[in-house]
């Protein structure tokens, strides 16, 4: 099985940070996961929102998660925490939200 794998996910210092990846793509191991366990998207429906990756890409980054799931879990909780911290740093609101309370304003 990890030969399977192999072939479809990978691992390069420099891209995506260092993070399982499906090869030849910036898609990552994680991202899958996201999209599958925690937006509910199947399989079939990841392939068809991202159709340069097969279905055998899909399920192998899946494989690749429940063989490395503290790892990953780790990571995305990481990613999280430091958006967190990001927004938190950022007390003004972005262009886009100050446009959009405008917007909200006006239609009042």
């Amino acid at each position: 099985m990890e030969s399977v794998i192999k072939e479809h996910i990978e691992i390069t210092p420099g891209v995506c940070g260092g993070k399982p990846r499906i090869a030849g793509h910036r898609i990552r191991v994680e991202d899958i996961v996201i999209w599958h366990e925690r937006m509910g998207l199947c399989p079939d429906e990841i392939v068809s929102q991202y159709p340069t990756i097969t279905l055998a890409d899909v399920y192998a980054a899946l494989a690749y998660y429940f063989d490395h799931m503290d790892e990953i879990v780790q990571q995305i909780e990481e990613e999280k925490a430091f958006a967190r911290e990001m927004k938190a740093k950022t007390p003004i609101p972005s262009l886009v939200q100050h446009k959009l309370k405008g917007l909200n304003g006006k239609n009042d």
